[in-house]
């Protein structure tokens, strides 16, 4: 069974079990678990459901591994003959979680 799940503007295939990189939020001391509840399509071959816009009482529970980096992005700004060189280095922060459990 898999879930497509949205997540700060953007949307999640998952299914039980898969790792993934959601954006990073505050999360009060020791919660161990993050609940999606915007479910937009939850799917099992014929019995698939699709929300308008999310499916009703369907839920994505994972569990919450840690905070982690990203790749850095560099940008280089240049202008010829001015003698104006400056670049830039970008970590964006992410929470990396395990799908648990997909209820619905």
């Amino acid at each position: 069974m898999y879930a497509i799940i949205e997540d700060g503007g953007r949307q999640y295939k998952v299914s039980q079990g898969d790792k993934i990189y959601v954006d990073l939020r505050d999360l009060p001391e020791g919660q161990e678990t993050i609940e999606f509840g915007n479910v937009l399509a939850l799917g099992d071959g014929a019995n698939a459901r699709i929300g308008q816009p999310f499916v009703d009482g369907a839920k994505v529970v994972a569990k919450v591994n840690g905070e982690v980096k990203a790749r850095k992005v560099t940008t280089i700004h240049f202008r010829r003959r001015k003698n104006y060189r400056k670049k830039i280095g970008h970590r964006q922060q992410h929470l990396a979680v395990t799908i648990s459990d997909i209820v619905g």
